[in-house]
């Protein structure tokens, strides 16, 4: 404890007997989400994120695991996620997309798996794309003023918004009965040609989150004028589109 591990699955047999000892039977499942579960953890710069799984008599002894907690930010392992059976199953309606990424990408470090058997119903889904889509927008656009149009806070404004519209592309093509790639650029790929938008911005977008590009501050510019009206014309085309219906 203490050291960034190279693989996450170093630390689930310490991981898993520090929460073992806190909540013993209480402790329902420990899962890893979110890049941790996959390819694209970067040692040193990734977190990794935990779903911890509660009965509701061990949500009761929240307060007991707080050194655990504590000691583990020093490896890069972000404060949980705790939840219990009840409270999941009630939520999936407010948080359907939240939901869905923890289901496709999802490792079991201890316990039940409570997310792949996870049913997400299209309409909500569908819901929660168009509001966080729109919501994304407006926010864009105000933060996209308050750069006064400057090359650094314009990459970091792009490095920090285009997560959360990768979340929306894979629900799309989840919504729409498409295979959700694995790799970001083809996610992107596929959700455009799902949606009838170009690709090529998102693309871009990518490599600057990623540090890859050698865009000069006038293509910058350009490239956040591009993302925005791309974003933009998303909204217009899902609020045109048929989805198929649940089940």
């Amino acid at each position: 404890m203490g050291k960034i591990p190279e693989r996450p699955e170093m630390i689930f047999p310490q991981l898993t007997a520090d929460y073992r000892d806190v909540f013993g039977d209480e402790l329902v499942a420990l899962i890893l989400y979110g890049s941790g579960a996959d390819q694209h953890y970067i040692p040193g710069k990734s977190d990794l994120n935990f779903l911890v799984v509660l009965t509701e008599r061990g949500m009761e002894d929240l307060e007991k695991v707080m050194a655990v907690t504590a000691r583990w930010r020093k490896s890069r392992v972000a404060t949980p996620l705790f939840m219990t059976k009840d409270y999941i199953e009630a939520a999936l309606d407010a948080y359907p997309i939240e939901f869905l990424d923890m289901k496709i990408n999802h490792a079991v470090v201890y316990g039940e798996d409570v997310l792949t058997a996870l049913e997400i119903r299209p309409e909500y889904l569908r819901l929660q794309v168009e509001r966080e889509l729109r919501g994304k927008l407006l926010l864009l656009r105000q933060r996209f003023l308050e750069t006064e149009g400057k090359d650094k806070e314009l990459r970091g404004l792009i490095r920090e918004s285009l997560p959360a519209f990768l979340s929306s592309f894979k629900a799309l093509l989840w919504i729409l009965g498409r295979e959700i790639p694995r790799e970001r650029p083809e996610i992107v790929g596929a959700a455009a040609r799902a949606a009838g938008v170009g690709a090529e911005t998102f693309r871009k977008c990518l490599l600057v989150r990623e540090g890859k590009d050698n865009y000069s501050p006038g293509e910058i510019m350009a490239l956040f004028r591009e993302y925005l009206r791309e974003i933009a014309g998303l909204c217009r085309r899902i609020d045109t589109m048929s989805f198929p219906p649940a089940g």
